[in-house]
């Protein structure tokens, strides 16, 4: 070989193996990250501020008797009306008569709104911060009570009964 010649490898060289440190070092930044950001998102949602109902201006306003026969009549019409795109409620004011007033299992009040000639009512729930504006309510009272809804009358035909529509978020407007 004489000085002006250059010389070059033409030879194969496969690719250099990623040794196993090396990955379980990336597979652990990535999980770490992964985790991090997760945990966040988790985070985020679970403190996200409540739908304050009350404060919210009203989308409907009608008598229990009417929401219910809407339900019976035509369910998904009525789900179309009364839900957004995203399937939440809208908020609903509903007057009616006081039929029972109850408690659930977290100790608040439950008030079923339904005429006596009706085949369903309408079964409100209020909430902990509401609860105690029912405490002058009485049966046959009328009253108007403002929520969203959470499920739609319907009749069950394995236990052969109507089912009341489900109100929950509720609070007595005066």
């Amino acid at each position: 070989m004489s000085g002006n010649e250059s010389t070059v490898d033409y030879s194969y060289k496969p690719p250099q193996k990623m040794n196993k440190k090396r990955i379980i070092k990336i597979a652990l930044i990535v999980l770490v990250v992964g985790s991090i950001a997760a945990a966040g998102t988790i985070y985020y949602l679970f403190n996200m501020p409540h739908r304050n109902v009350q404060a919210a201006d009203t989308d409907y306003s009608l008598k229990a008797s009417s929401i219910v026969n809407e339900y019976l009549e035509n369910p998904t019409l009525a789900n179309e009306k009364y839900l957004d795109e995203e399937g939440e409620s809208k908020i609903i004011e509903i007057s009616g008569t006081v039929a029972s007033i109850d408690e659930d299992f977290n100790n608040n009040k439950v008030v079923l709104l339904k005429n006596t000639e009706d085949k369903a009512g309408v079964s409100c729930t209020f909430s902990a911060n509401t609860n105690a504006h029912t405490s002058n309510l009485e049966i046959g009272n009328s009253i108007k009570v403002k929520g969203v809804i959470r499920a739609g009358a319907s009749f069950d035909a394995d236990l052969e009964m109507y089912e009341n529509v489900i109100m929950e978020k509720c609070d007595i407007i005066q």
